[in-house]
This record gives structure tokens, sequence and C-alpha cells, in this order.
């Protein structure tokens, strides 16, 4: 019954897999190292990269959300600096980036 069990995981595309499974196909792999704190998206990548898998370019890129909320933070420290030396314009340059910016992993997900 084990046996089974196993067969339909490795016949499953990497896609479909959840991220549990995806943790142990990863584990018995060598070559990947911080499979416990790796996400999904990250750990299908490196699935791939250590099988060989050639990723097709022509689906839509994903969207970073880390780097994403990284550029906010930015922002919002820029903007911060804006409104305590009086450039409200500036000011609000940098909400309605920051605004945009927060809407990108939204649309994403649609």
């Amino acid at each position: 019954m084990g046996k089974k069990k196993e067969k339909v995981a490795k016949e499953k595309p990497l896609d479909k897999m959840t991220a549990k499974e995806l943790r142990e196909l990863a584990l018995t792999l060598e070559g990947i190292v911080g499979v416990h704190a790796m996400n999904k998206n990250e750990l299908i990548a490196a699935i791939k990269e250590v099988k060989g898998i050639v990723e097709d370019k022509t689906k839509k890129t994903a969207v970073d959300v880390r780097s994403l909320k990284l550029k906010i933070r930015e922002l919002r420290e820029k903007r911060n600096q804006a409104k305590e030396s009086g450039d409200n314009r500036l000011a609000d340059a940098f909400r309605r980036r920051i605004s945009n910016l927060k809407k990108k992993p939204r649309r994403a997900a649609a």
C-alpha cells in the first residue's frame, strides 16, 4: 500500500503537489538546503534546478512579493522624510507609488 502512494506522488506534476509533498521530495534530493524554510514556489524552482528541468518562459512571471514589500518599505521611509521636510507633493507621489505596488500581488493572484 505504501508503494502505491509513492508511485502516485512521483507521477503527479510538481505544480499540483502540495508544499508538504514537495518538501518530502526535496529532502530525498541532494543539493537542496533549507527545505523547511522554503515556500511552494521556491521548492518547485529548487527541485527543477536539481533535476535539470527547464521552465517555459512563455508563462507569466510570478510576482515576487518579498521584493515588492521591500520596495514598499523603502518608499514609506522616503514618504515620511518628504512629509517631515514639508514637501507634500513628493509625499503624495510616494503614496501613489506605494498604493500601486500593493495592488500588484493582488492582481497576480486573481
